[in-house]
């Protein structure tokens, strides 16, 4: 059987995975080929803010507190403000932006047409100026899987898949919710699943 990619689908953890970095995680995936798979954690916001990230990597913008963001579930705030999610136990030293539009910055994964993900330093300096893409998610590291790995977890029925194709879920549901709204995008209830149960 060929590999069936799911770049551009969400990871919805089931009630059996119990590993502590994916229990109740929903991931974006963001590629999944033969090789291998990377994505992020969406529903995980650390204690660390934007503007915390910015002081750390000596991004000054004139005073972010002034700039206001879309936040999920929220209306506008201060870009200051936005959480820095937990992306993943990989490269967790490395930031990682989810954004809508696309754009063009120095070092983009463009997922489809208004999605990317970008690695670059450029687009969080052009968001401390109030000049970054409308939507966007920021986390230090990423959910990572070898050759072979994510379709194993996959078979063993360690994750539902729901194609992404609903990008509200990462920038217009508060975190706390996006689980439960991940499940409500399959038409199911994450109470009646057992362990034991199969992926959509």
């Amino acid at each position: 059987m060929g590999h069936q990619s799911l770049s551009h689908h969400y990871l919805v953890a089931m009630p059996s995975l119990t590993d502590p970095q994916f229990n109740g995680a929903v991931v974006y995936l963001a590629e999944h080929t033969p090789k291998g798979a990377m994505g992020l954690v969406v529903n995980r916001p650390s204690d660390m803010t934007l503007s915390v990230l910015f002081d750390r990597i000596d991004v000054s913008p004139p005073d972010h507190r002034e700039i206001s963001v879309h936040r999920a579930g929220q209306g506008y705030g201060p870009i200051g403000h936005e959480p820095v999610f937990l992306g993943g136990p990989v490269q967790t030293d490395r930031g990682f932006v989810l954004h809508e539009p696309v754009g063009k910055w120095s070092s983009t994964l463009v997922l489809n047409d208004v999605t990317g993900l970008t690695s670059s330093r450029d687009i969080l300096e052009a968001a401390a100026r109030g000049q970054g893409p409308e939507r966007m998610l920021v986390s230090l590291g990423y959910a990572g899987w070898g050759e072979g790995q994510l379709d194993q977890e996959l078979a063993a029925n360690a994750w539902l898949t729901v194609p992404a194709t609903d990008t509200s879920l990462i920038f217009d549901i508060p975190a706390e919710d996006r689980f439960a709204y991940a499940f409500r995008l399959l038409g199911v209830d994450p109470l009646h699943f057992s362990g034991a149960a199969g992926h959509a």
